[in-house]
């Protein structure tokens, strides 16, 4: 039987505590500005540069982060970016892990939730 579902992730919900440290925070990483009239309660679609978008959700009252990564952020650099999110003084928990095919390393936003940044 054909699935009506579409073969494709289309957006990751983030559960956050605190809407506009989250969208300061997200936004930083994937250096993308914003304005702080654009962060209404209790969510935020933070701009993405591909079909999959991302939502911070605000909208629970208690928020139980991830321990593991549930997604990730592309990087051709892994060096580069780690670099950077160092300069950031976000959290990283790791070192880089070098596999054949991917690199990747992960880093902990303010709710505890854990973000890959991977190249593959």
């Amino acid at each position: 039987m054909k699935s009506p579902i579409v073969n494709r992730l289309n957006t990751t919900f983030i559960p956050v505590s605190d809407i506009k440290r989250s969208v300061r925070w997200y936004s930083a990483l994937i250096g993308e500005s914003y304005s702080e009239e654009t962060v209404h309660p209790p969510v935020y679609n933070l701009p993405m540069t591909t079909h999959t978008g991302v939502i911070l959700d605000a909208g629970s009252e208690n928020v139980e982060p991830s321990p593991h990564p549930l997604f990730n952020f592309h990087t051709d650099d892994i060096d580069a970016s780690y670099r950077f999110v160092e300069q950031l003084g976000y959290t990283i928990k790791g070192d880089i892990q070098r596999l054949d095919d991917l690199s990747f390393f992960n880093i902990q936003d303010p709710d505890g939730n854990i973000v890959m940044v991977c190249t593959g």
